[in-house]
């Protein structure tokens, strides 16, 4: 039984509003004591006239409740809704096994397409930790969007274009060997990058070197142009490297270079719509009428930006996915260049302008301050995943020295425990890049997390469990209720983390379960000497597996069967 649809069919005539809104208004509360569901009565108060405490005592007393739902009770502003727990059970349970591998996704997105830009790494130079948070916040989102329905088109927006590629090929002129670059990779790429910036300042023509160079891989110049696809084949090799390890997909690698082409289109329609203005010799948008700078189009030397692109690239994606959102996972300090170009495309006469999200985070820093490519001062994701792999390998040799395939597990957990600290809080928080924190498997980890897992699979493998009917009312304890409870507050977690774009909030239903399995674990023997509670807790065990297993899937986590 769907007990919120029913709460809600039951709320619907004396609230005055549809059952399938109704739905949407319940909330699940924060502890067992307040009820399985609450209805929030101050959503009623505009259209009823009446305080939401008067409402919600009116609306406790009469309601006919629906059969499973044994009390609902006026708190504050809320009604509070208690069901029969051996009901609740079954309905849980049924659902994790009717719906395996799906529960806790949905229709929901009817398959409309939504474009996710993510980690949107640069050319010539490292994947750096400070690229993490972007990539997984993006991947997981790519996973939460497709769970609900939608079809999730992964962009990994290059930048490939720009003066930095003129720089790069002066650095080669001067300094680079092509078979040690061809060797060594990004990182000499990065090392004759970084004495181009220490040369130039007392050499200032190089920059002059630089600009031209890069003039000639927008002419199309031959040996510019095999330079420039160097760098980029050598870049794109490594980045492919870090992303199967992180198990990261993209549908399109589509950068800057590739709306060339494009940008075009933007100028000439943003001048036959009268918004593009002449200051200083540049061609800006006008944005002073809501408290923005203005959007610059093309520079006085007729130079396009990135706002220009980012315009180019919108169109491109809008006429090619038709999106119902494209979101685009950046760091909050480009916060105003989204607002300034989203608004220009509003006045566009857009109206998809309205679909365009800028899903920012916090920035990530090391212990000295900011990473600089420049400076050379960056922390390589690669060696931060290497460097996870290899503790999380000793944990395991130290705790579990018998385990088989411990280099496999070592890699799941140690990237897990990497993917997780960056997506446990809230996406607007500055990070301080440090081992110790990173590499911390104490507490509400990815570990954790994984460790609970392979220890419900382990009770599994123990009891030889095999599924059969199951008497529900052997899981009214509170350990067992708490349980699920968790379980089934899954779903609307995950919803909440889409229409949210945190997924931070599927991490912390993962630990809500873990938190609730654990304490059922050593409080309640699952292997009961009755074989109806024994059967009964083992279903619940296999659920929670099930459940957890789905989450960390979400999040792009492996769950290991033996930790």
């Amino acid at each position: 039984m769907d007990f919120r649809q029913a709460i809600a069919a039951a709320l619907s005539t004396p609230a005055g509003f549809p059952a399938e809104e109704l739905a949407t208004w319940l909330e699940t509360p924060p502890s067992p004591e307040m009820g399985d569901y609450a209805f929030p009565c101050f959503k009623l108060a505009k259209t009823l006239r009446k305080a939401p405490p008067v409402i919600a005592g009116e609306l406790a007393a009469s309601l006919v409740l629906p059969e499973g739902v044994v009390k609902a009770i006026a708190a504050g502003g809320y009604v509070n809704f208690y069901l029969d727990k051996s009901a609740l059970a079954k309905s849980v349970l049924s659902r994790v096994f009717a719906e395996g591998a799906r529960y806790g996704g949905s229709d929901l997105g009817k398959g409309r397409n939504v474009c996710v830009d993510y980690s949107s790494v640069n050319i010539a130079k490292p994947f750096h930790i400070g690229h993490l948070p972007t990539t997984v916040i993006g991947s997981a989102l790519y996973r939460i969007y497709n769970h609900l329905g939608f079809t999730s088109v992964g962009i990994n927006h290059l930048g490939d274009w720009g003066t930095q590629f003129g720089k790069m090929i002066v650095a080669y002129k001067l300094w680079g060997d092509h078979d040690v670059i061809d060797q060594g990779g990004v990182d000499e790429l990065v090392k004759i990058y970084v004495r181009y910036h220490q040369e130039v300042e007392s050499n200032p023509s190089l920059d002059d070197e630089a600009r031209a160079w890069f003039k000639r891989i927008e002419d199309g110049d031959q040996e510019a142009l095999a330079l420039f696809d160097w760098f980029k084949s050598i870049t794109l090799k490594e980045v492919a490297e870090v992303y199967d390890i992180l198990g990261i997909r993209f549908d399109s690698y589509a950068g800057e270079s590739f709306y060339n082409d494009k940008m075009g289109r933007v100028v000439d329609e943003l001048k036959e719509k009268h918004l593009l203005k002449l200051d200083q010799g540049a061609q800006i948008v006008d944005l002073a009428d809501y408290k923005m700078p203005p959007c610059i189009i093309l520079r006085s030397d007729g130079a396009t930006l990135y706002a220009t692109r980012d315009i180019a690239a919108a169109l491109y994606r809008k006429d090619t996915y038709d999106f119902a959102k494209c979101l685009y996972v950046v760091a909050y300090q480009q916060d105003l260049h989204f607002r300034q170009w989203f608004k220009v495309v509003e006045l566009m006469g857009y109206d998809w302008a309205k679909d365009l999200i800028h899903v920012s985070f916090g920035m990530v820093s090391g212990t000295e301050g900011a990473f600089s490519t420049r400076k050379g001062n960056m922390v390589k994701l690669r060696d931060v995943l290497s460097a996870a792999c290899d503790k999380t390998y000793d944990i395991i040799c130290e705790k579990s020295p018998d385990l088989e395939d411990k280099k496999t597990i070592a890699q799941q957990v140690g990237i897990g425990a990497l993917i997780w600290n960056s997506l446990y809080n809230g996406r607007i928080k500055d990070v301080v890049f440090d081992w110790d924190t990173v590499l911390n498997f104490d507490g509400e980890t990815g570990p954790y997390a994984q460790y609970t897992h392979a220890r419900a699979c382990s009770v599994l493998r123990k009891a030889d469990y095999v599924p059969a009917d199951v008497d529900y009312s052997k899981l009214t304890d509170a350990e067992a209720a708490a349980v699920i409870a968790a379980l089934g507050a899954f779903p609307d977690a995950v919803v909440d983390a889409m229409e949210k774009n945190e997924p931070y909030l599927v991490t912390r239903a993962i630990i809500a379960i873990c938190a609730a399995f654990n304490k059922f674990y050593y409080e309640q023997r699952i292997m009961a000497d009755d074989a109806d509670v024994r059967q009964a807790r083992l279903a619940l065990t296999d659920a929670t597996r099930k459940v957890i297993a789905i989450g960390l899937n979400l999040l792009g986590i492996a769950a290991p069967e033996r930790m």
